[in-house]
């Protein structure tokens, strides 16, 4: 990413993993009898609604906690090699934990809002959250409505197997049988990836799940969400090596797909 400074920090609205209507996740405090859940801001008011539904006569608060941020520590180097570094500020923070989903996201850092990062992890370049965006479509990592559609996503095709996202040995939830099914079939055809384009894109002007297709024409997958030529799509794992094209108003544009070096080693086979 070309960063000069040993850890890179992305902060803003809180943002995590969304899938159907929710997927989220925990962080406990052993100092206070709370926990605290991550997900996206977009949805904040009906996840509040959908958790409520659960209180009934609990003496359960659910709200906001509008004095904290949340940070992705993204490092320069390889993730295993900062956890003595952080471990020495985990004092200063309320929640300092590798990011659940895989190495490549770094940790996830919870602090007042009025904490100064820089004392927290001295040497450390503070970006925004475009800069997070950027990280995560080049690794190819999902993450809320846009890239995981409410009703729409699927568990196994959204990877959340190989990020921690599913159980195969607890249930119940809703899709479990066939989630459970197709796992231990190996039958996935399609997968989100991330894809590069020629170009930067004009995003205003795509239409949502817009379409992706091979060059004989042949439609190959469906575009999710992006930033400039970076992003992410479901795709045909049979076309990924092929000449491919984003469908839009009046214009095509290529791309090109490519499977992440963190997954498995035997996945997209």
């Amino acid at each position: 990413m070309g960063l000069k400074s040993a850890h890179f920090l992305c902060g803003g609205a809180v943002a995590s993993d969304l899938r159907m209507r929710c997927f989220f996740r925990l962080h406990e405090s052993p100092e206070e009898p709370h926990i605290l859940l991550e997900c996206d801001s977009t949805v904040l008011d009906s996840v509040q609604k959908h958790l409520k539904l659960y209180k009934i006569r609990r003496k359960v608060n659910i709200a906001p906690c509008l004095d904290l941020s949340l940070w992705a520590v993204i490092p320069r180097e390889q993730p295993g090699d900062i956890a003595s570094s952080l471990n020495k500020c985990a004092d200063q923070t309320l929640v300092l934990t590798p990011d659940p989903r895989t190495e490549v996201m770094g940790w996830r850092l919870i602090t007042k809002k009025e904490a100064n990062l820089l004392d927290i992890i001295p040497g450390s370049h503070i970006g925004n959250i475009q800069d997070y965006h950027r990280h995560r479509y080049k690794q190819g990592i999902p993450e809320g409505v846009k890239d995981l559609p409410p009703g729409v996503a699927l568990p196994l095709e959204s990877n959340l197997a190989y990020m921690n996202g599913i159980s195969f040995t607890k249930g119940c939830y809703i899709g479990q049988e066939l989630t459970a099914r197709t796992h231990h079939m190996g039958v996935i055809r399609k997968r989100l990836l991330p894809v590069q384009f020629s170009a930067p894109l004009p995003l205003e002007n795509i239409p949502e799940g817009a379409e992706i297709l091979t060059e004989s024409g042949k439609s190959a997958g469906k575009f999710r969400a992006g930033g400039d030529e970076l992003g992410i799509a479901l795709l045909r794992l049979a076309n990924i090596n092929e000449p491919l094209c984003l469908k839009m108003p009046g214009d095509k544009v290529k791309l090109t797909a490519t499977i992440p070096k963190w997954w498995p080693k035997t996945a997209g086979k």
